[in-house]
């Protein structure tokens, strides 16, 4: 028995080593960096450095609060120890923590599902090229994909603690930590917090009673929420606002924010190219070419769409004026096709997000279905879409079957993310990454067997209790 123990311990190292070696290859590429990373380094540099937790503007720092201490404050500790912009380090050890967290699902898996599953689980979550790929950017995805894996892992081991009668505490301080690392890195990380503190209440709640088990739901929910209190504090303090999360549409207090264009947006937005050719461009020059049909209901609309873009593009931005006209055509188009707005742009921006090629971060051309123009990149773009079509399909075959662990937390958080993701105008196909850690466990109980031969049923699903966690 130890010497097989040995052995598996072993060839889980040699896997993870594997990893690592996959994403060093990452590292050493040619840094991965966009203005997301150039907006967190100088918040670093400025917060570490000067003091002030805020941008450059005229020559002086200018308070910000658009957006969250998190990976700044990750990326200032690492800059005060390798030196000012240095990423790789700070790549190296986004690339630990993936690791870690890949070993957390296997560690899950292993104890809730048969073996096999586990391993499955570990070789679909260590050789993941998305997850892989983005330990090498300067971006919050990496590390919080690592605190949902720990969150999952967390609430795991109390469920089976709670439903064995010895509930303990520490898998719900790392839940609470993960939890609130999550919330710190990012607004939607507040999903993570709502989600799982509310299945501890699911879970326990037949084990422990439903008042203890209340009570410890809403003590780790407070226990997430306390790392935003100092930032809470310092957005009223700074900008009078009580602002425990970064704002939705990224501006400060006072700043103007062009509601009326993103609303024009989302009544014909629905993928990534639009994102890049349109969103991203709101201040500078948007070709009016690449407006879709959609846009536009009636010739006369064409032609007004084209008036607010020309006019854009000479101001250069969306100013409160043009801004009115913008809200004014989508109100039209919203009482013209309610359905499209509120049902149908909304789904085929979920699809998008969950179902297009996840190029964004292999230098490969956002337009791959070009064949002409790059026949190498659309090739990899289709192989890459294939990779995550198989990871996605695998997970709703685990769904399915209804041996996945905890899967009514997982479906939740998994619904609500994509909701609420569903509601932006630029849709990305990173703002689906934070689910890889669901898709990776449910897809790994496809190998899990049948129930007869894993011994009478080994996961936890919503109704089911297994037979290790009771034990």
């Amino acid at each position: 028995m130890r010497r097989r123990l040995r052995a598996e311990t072993g060839a889980v190292a040699l896997v993870l080593a594997s990893g690592l070696a996959l994403r060093l290859y990452y590292l050493f590429l040619p840094v991965a960096t966009d203005d997301d990373t150039a907006a967190y380094s100088q918040l670093a540099h400025n917060w570490f450095h000067h003091g002030v937790y805020g941008f450059v503007h005229n020559g002086r720092i200018v308070p910000s609060l658009i957006r969250l201490p998190g990976y700044p404050l990750f990326l200032g500790i690492v800059f005060a120890v390798f030196g000012q912009n240095h990423l790789r380090p700070a790549f190296l050890l986004q690339a630990l923590a993936d690791l870690g967290g890949c070993w957390l699902l296997y560690d899950c898996l292993r104890v809730e599902v048969p073996r096999r599953a586990a391993w499955a689980g570990l070789l679909l979550a260590v050789f993941c090229p998305f997850t892989a790929a983005y330990t090498a950017a300067g971006m919050t995805e990496s590390l919080s994909i690592a605190c949902v894996s720990l969150a999952i892992w967390s609430l795991a081991r109390f469920v089976r603690a709670a439903r064995a009668g010895r509930p303990r505490v520490a898998p719900l301080l790392l839940l609470a930590a993960a939890a609130g690392c999550a919330t710190l890195l990012r607004p939607d990380g507040a999903l993570l917090l709502a989600v799982f503190a509310a299945a501890v209440f699911w879970y326990a709640r037949t084990a422990l009673g439903a008042l203890r088990s209340l009570r410890l739901a809403i003590l780790t929910a407070i226990l997430a929420a306390l790392p935003l209190v100092p930032w809470t504090l310092r957005n009223a303090q700074t900008f009078r606002v009580f602002q425990p999360l970064a704002p939705a549409e990224a501006n400060n207090p006072g700043e103007f924010s062009p509601q009326g264009f993103r609303r024009w947006m989302r009544t014909w937005t629905i993928d990534y190219e639009n994102t890049d050719d349109v969103a991203w461009n709101q201040e500078g020059v948007i070709d009016p070419d690449s407006i879709p049909p959609r846009a536009c209901s009636t010739p006369q609309q064409c032609r007004e769409t084209r008036a607010l873009i020309a006019e854009h593009n000479r101001l250069g931005n969306v100013t409160p004026a043009l801004d009115a006209q913008f809200a004014a055509l989508a109100a039209q188009r919203i009482r013209e096709h309610p359905l499209d707005y509120y049902l149908f742009m909304p789904a085929l921006r979920i699809a998008d997000m969950w179902l297009r090629p996840r190029t964004e971060l292999f230098n490969i051309d956002d337009d791959w279905w070009h064949w002409s123009d790059n026949p190498e990149d659309s090739a990899l773009s289709v192989l890459l879409g294939l990779v995550n079509l198989v990871y996605v399909a695998l997970a709703v075959w685990g769904f399915a079957r209804r041996r996945v662990p905890l899967a009514a937390a997982l479906l939740a958080y998994m619904l609500l993310r994509s909701l609420v993701i569903a509601t932006m105008p630029n849709p990305e196909q990173r703002y689906t990454m934070e689910c890889f850690p669901m898709l990776i466990l449910a897809a790994a109980c496809v190998f899990a067997g049948d129930r007869k031969a894993a011994g009478g049923g080994a996961s936890a699903t919503v109704a089911e209790v297994p037979s290790d966690m009771a034990a």
